[in-house]
């Protein structure tokens, strides 16, 4: 069992059966097997990851900063313990922050497209899937919308961020080498889902909402149209999209 932090004080524990008798590194002998194929179908391993994913947060949680999580639902036990770790690291750092600051803490699932960092929301994301095929449409010419992709027996309409925010992927970027880290993130609004495919996932920032500035004037217009702003992050700064209106702007695409 997989311990995960709780803001109460105890502790909630995901059963990581995927590891003793899963695909995933245990035995194979789970009868689920026989009607999922793999770990990756089954809504037991689906539910282990989303609770890491939407677990609440706490004073101790971590803000900015966090370990990279290249796909959160296959590292789930692991993102478990690396998050205990990662408390008493940013215990000092949070320490800091005034009782305000701590009321308004969020979070954020932070990915790349070519050479931009951006982040969504971690109430928009359903779930983190490994790269599959995309279905076209026929008659279809937006560039926007990709097509349609099978999402565990769904098929779900997959759109491009970086058409819809003209980034620029002509050219080889400097992430070139990290084609392995491409996912495909499922986001909601409305109860209306959606696949975007993006060349890498890094994993999940907290951040409390005096750390998000305002969007640049040097940042392009299209992804300034749909950001809320800014996080500066590492050695870069991360585009934080409004969700809203990025799934306004694919309503219109798909019209």
């Amino acid at each position: 069992m997989t311990p995960i932090a709780d803001p109460t004080g105890a502790a909630a524990f995901v059963d990581d059966c995927w590891n003793r008798i899963g695909s995933r590194g245990g035995d194979n002998s789970c009868p689920r097997l026989a009607q999922y194929t793999r770990c990756l179908n089954c809504p037991v391993f689906e539910r282990g990851a989303a609770l890491l994913l939407d677990r609440p947060l706490d004073d101790t949680g971590a803000l900015l900063d966090t370990p990279r999580m290249p796909d959160l639902a296959r590292t789930a036990a692991g993102a478990a313990y690396a998050a205990l770790r990662e408390r008493a690291a940013r215990a000092s750092t949070e320490a800091a922050l005034s009782d305000e600051d701590r009321a308004t803490i969020q979070s954020a699932l932070v990915f790349r497209i070519a050479d931009e960092w951006l982040a969504l929301p971690s109430v928009a994301l359903r779930q983190v899937e490994e790269p599959r095929p995309v279905h076209s449409l026929p008659h279809r010419r937006n560039r926007v919308v990709l097509g349609l992709v099978n999402i565990r027996g769904t098929l779900t309409v997959a759109a491009s961020l970086g058409e819809l925010l003209n980034l620029d992927r002509s050219g080889t970027t400097r992430h070139a080498g990290r084609n392995a880290y491409a996912r495909m993130l499922v986001a909601t609004h409305r109860n209306e889902p959606v696949v975007f495919p993006v060349d890498e996932v890094e994993g999940v920032v907290r951040f409390a909402s005096s750390a998000l500035m305002p969007v640049p004037p040097t940042l392009a217009q299209a992804t300034a149209m749909h950001a809320r702003g800014v996080l500066a992050w590492r050695d870069t700064t991360i585009g934080l999209l409004d969700t809203a209106r990025v799934f306004d702007s694919l309503a219109r695409s798909l019209r």
